[in-house]
């Protein structure tokens, strides 16, 4: 009841931005874990080419995010998510109409160009829109975005029964209604007049030496975060010798972020300076690594189902300790992001700093899946975990040196909200 009351409290334009998150996962959610399966099973595509169209949307969505935070800056961010969720809709549409390798492409390049474009653009209009209030925005924000993820997956594998195309259509659908939705009632707000080209945007927010020391500082906190869908879940499957194992880890940290994150955040934003609690999560997501390297180093197979619960128990504890760190710094780390620079600029911030960090995610995922490798080989289970544990205290001690040399901006002023 108390989030509830939490969502009342923010105005029109942040509550809709909160059910378009919660249905922006949902479809994407819905869909794009069984994409793969759906190109090679289905359409008898190679490894090699379902590779080249998955990867050719991620292309498109991590290497265009600062074209989408420039076009929200300079455009309105309201137009830019209505074109975003747009551009999905036709995406996801070709994804159920088209066989052909070019209209998967197509689709391909549609959806990541969509993400591209609404992912900065929303978190630049929420933090517009929040004024002081933007930490507890971002945490409803997650909560939306949680129970996205979480209910993708259980609709597609539903809709699965009937046939892929039933699942892309009806991913198509959501982005459909979200976009008429975002015309009808998101209001817009009134855009700065340009000082210059996009080019020099760019060199402005590229030239903040203290917004780039930031955003490399985060890079081990998306890695970690990544191991949600990675590293746990292999480790579960390890431990318990039971596939369905991975289907917990996910769990575990879905409820826990739904049933804590407002209150986390609430409870942490009058206690201190946003280094000391960005600091402590990711030194919490750096120990959620601990626990599941005592259990994945068993070389026979559980004795017993009680045997592989208390397998288990290990891995879920650090599943736990990683979402708890994501709840504790990521709200203020977006928080801090529109104190860098002109408000003018927002959405160009959010930009860089998501494709940054879809960079260091990809680099750390590479890192992770090496040691994996190199783990079975060498007979050291416990190196992938180590190499996780180390990045999430090296993110951390980088916090905390540049908080030491005051590089982080105070909470950025408030401004006023779109009308």
């Amino acid at each position: 009841m108390r989030t509830w009351h939490e969502i009342r409290r923010f105005p029109l334009a942040i509550r809709l931005l909160l059910v378009n998150q919660l249905g922006v996962n949902t479809g994407f959610y819905l869909l794009v874990p069984y994409l793969a399966v759906h190109l090679g099973e289905d359409l008898g595509m190679s490894a090699a080419v379902v590779g080249i169209v998955l990867g050719v949307r991620n292309l498109s969505q991590q290497g265009l995010f600062l074209i989408g935070g420039s076009a929200a800056d300079r455009l309105g961010a309201r137009g830019v998510v209505i074109a975003g969720c747009a551009l999905r809709t036709v995406g996801f549409g070709l994804f159920a109409l088209g066989d052909g390798l070019p209209v998967l492409l197509a689709a391909s390049v549609l959806s990541g160009l969509a993400g591209a474009l609404f992912n900065p653009a929303v978190r630049a209009y929420l933090a517009l829109a929040a004024g002081d209030r933007r930490a507890e925005a971002f945490a409803l924000f997650n909560v939306f975005a949680t129970a996205g993820a979480l209910l993708g997956p259980l609709l597609g594998s539903a809709l699965l029964l009937a046939d892929f195309r039933v699942c892309a259509l009806t991913a198509a659908g959501i982005f459909a209604v979200l976009t008429l939705a975002q015309a009808l009632v998101l209001p817009a707000h009134e855009v700065a007049p340009a000082r210059g080209g996009f080019l020099r945007d760019w060199r402005e927010v590229a030239g903040n030496r203290r917004f780039l020391l930031f955003a490399l500082a985060m890079a081990g906190m998306f890695t970690m975060e990544n191991q949600l869908y990675l590293l746990l879940p292999d480790g579960a499957r390890r431990a318990t010798g039971w596939d369905g194992a991975a289907g917990l880890v996910f769990l575990v940290g879905t409820l826990a972020g739904l049933g804590l994150q407002l209150r986390v955040t609430r409870a942490l934003k009058t206690r201190g300076a946003r280094a000391r609690w960005i600091g402590a999560g990711l030194v919490l997501m750096a120990l959620s690594f601990v626990p599941p390297m005592a259990v994945t180093g068993y070389g026979t197979a559980p004795v017993g189902p009680a045997d592989a619960v208390l397998r288990a128990v290990p891995v879920l504890a650090g599943a736990l300790l990683l979402q708890l760190g994501v709840m504790t710094a990521q709200p203020f780390v977006m928080e801090l992001i529109p104190g860098y620079g002109r408000a003018e600029l927002t959405g160009t911030y959010f930009g860089l700093f998501y494709g940054v960090s879809g960079v260091a995610a990809a680099v750390g995922n590479t890192v992770v899946g090496w040691a994996m490798d190199t783990a079975g080989r060498a007979g050291a289970p416990w190196l992938p975990w180590a190499c996780c544990l180390a990045a999430g205290l090296a993110s951390a001690a980088g916090v905390a040196w540049l908080h030491r040399r005051r590089v982080l901006p105070a909470v950025a002023a408030p401004v006023p909200a779109p009308v």
